[in-house]
């Protein structure tokens, strides 16, 4: 018996890509070790409808295009091709070939690529038997189909978290802790980690001290290894009204802090505290840019709406817009600093603009923030974050759980991929905001429904 037959796990595989994939990332098929990866021409028909514009999925688009083309060489691209690397498969384009069996078309209905890239992957199934053959799709229904028809099929693993419940959450509560730590945390400013039971933090890692009488907050700097605290700070006349608001304001103000993420569910007041902070700063920056991406009702591109690209682009904005305009009601007696938060939108010194606008503009000494995190990619997280220039600080604010983009997830989501793997880097600072500040109302909604 073949080592194959008595270990299936060490049996050749074919891995089908969906557009899904190309489009969450465009170096996918270099992630499947020895393996063969097979491209159906509907993904590439699919790609050219998508390769103009700028919009990240039309910048994967292109980018996989290029990657092909690059790997191909002169060869003929529907024969198999080496991937480089002795220990990688080969790849090649999947003609629009049908079945003898089992007819995707037939079944589910004649004219969508998904039909068609079903019977791409059930045709290499029909002709290597040997092999195991596996569409990959982030489409889950796409994926239900392909079960149904005898063929297996997964999501795109690269990138996701693997238990999400567990994400890092930035802080640590800490009970018993001894009468005397607290007095010398507010007499000598510090207290040394070594006199407290707690495991090695991350970086800028944040701390809730308890006992039975006393409650304290601090941040670990871990230059020092010592706890210093954390007092609650108001900003631009807004504070923070628990102790994650607290943690987020501190990460926000420091400016040993290149990067921060904030995460939690609506009416958290993450937000707010990121545009508060960067108002309270806007003498150390150049500017204040507010972005978020914009996610078309039913997936239509806002080029369909009516009226100029400003209208277009109003609607989803707004958020962004009233939490500046909530600031500015807290100056309601103070019309000269009312006059002064209106002046620096006018002037550029706040800029509130779709995440698209930006796009390959090098950013420095900005004050960047990016709302709706939860709805980029891992590698639009990563490019963002790579156009920062000198003295550039940029936050993220997001709702893991709360996604608008197809094919995303709290698993596979940037926001939830950069607070796993950015945790342990000294720039870098995170929390969890869990207690709803808007109102009880919405914290009704946020916790019974």
């Amino acid at each position: 018996m073949s080592k194959t037959a008595k270990n299936p796990s060490l049996q050749k595989k074919i891995f089908v890509l969906d557009t899904s994939v190309i489009l969450y990332d465009h170096n996918a098929f270099n992630n499947f070790q020895e393996h063969d990866v097979a491209i159906p021409i509907q993904v590439l028909e699919e790609l050219d409808n998508m390769k103009n514009g700028n919009e990240t999925r039309n910048a994967e688009a292109r980018s996989f295009i290029r990657l092909m083309d690059n790997a191909s060489g002169n060869k003929i691209i529907n024969q198999w091709i080496p991937l480089n690397g002795s220990k990688s498969g080969r790849f090649k384009v999947v003609m629009d070939n049908k079945p003898d069996h089992a007819d995707a078309e037939a079944i589910f209905g004649a004219g969508k690529f998904d039909h068609r890239i079903l019977n791409a992957a059930l045709s290499l199934k029909q002709e290597f038997p040997e092999k195991k053959v596996i569409l990959v799709s982030k489409d889950i229904c796409l994926r239900l189909k392909a079960k149904s028809l005898e063929l297996y099929a997964e999501d795109y693993e690269t990138g996701k978290i693997k238990n999400v419940d567990e994400l890092y959450t930035g802080k640590t509560v800490l009970s018993k802790v001894p009468e005397q730590l607290f007095a010398e945390l507010k007499t000598e400013g510090s207290i040394s980690t070594e006199l407290l039971d707690i495991a090695p933090q991350s970086p800028n890692h944040f701390c809730i001290l308890k006992n039975s009488r006393k409650t304290a907050t601090a941040w670990f700097d871990s230059t020092t290894q010592r706890l210093y605290p954390v007092s609650s700070k108001k900003i631009f006349n807004i504070s923070p009204r628990n102790h994650e608001q607290s943690f987020a304001v501190h990460a926000l103000l420091n400016p040993e802090i290149k990067l921060v993420t904030i995460q939690g569910k609506a009416g958290t007041g993450k937000t707010l505290l990121a545009i508060a902070s960067a108002l309270e700063q806007r003498k150390d920056y150049r500017q204040i840019y507010v972005t978020r991406p914009i996610i078309p009702l039913s997936n239509k591109d806002i080029g369909f709406l009516p009226g100029d690209a400003k209208s277009k682009i109003d609607p989803y904005m707004a958020p962004i817009w009233d939490n500046l305009r909530f600031i500015k009601e807290q100056y309601n007696h103070d019309l000269k600093m009312q006059g002064r938060i209106d002046e620096f939108v006018t002037t550029g010194k706040i800029v509130i603009t779709p995440l698209a606008y930006i796009r390959g503009r090098t950013l420095s000494k900005i004050f960047f923030i990016v709302d709706e995190a939860q709805n980029l990619t891992p590698h639009e997280i990563k490019t963002i974050i790579s156009r920062a220039g000198e003295d550039t600080k940029i936050i993220f604010t997001g709702d893991i759980y709360q996604i608008d983009t197809p094919y995303l997830d709290a698993e596979s989501n940037g926001l939830s991929y950069l607070i796993e793997n950015a945790k342990n880097h000294p720039l870098y600072a995170h929390i969890t905001l869990d207690k709803g500040e808007r109102s009880e109302l919405a914290n009704l909604a946020n916790d019974l429904l």
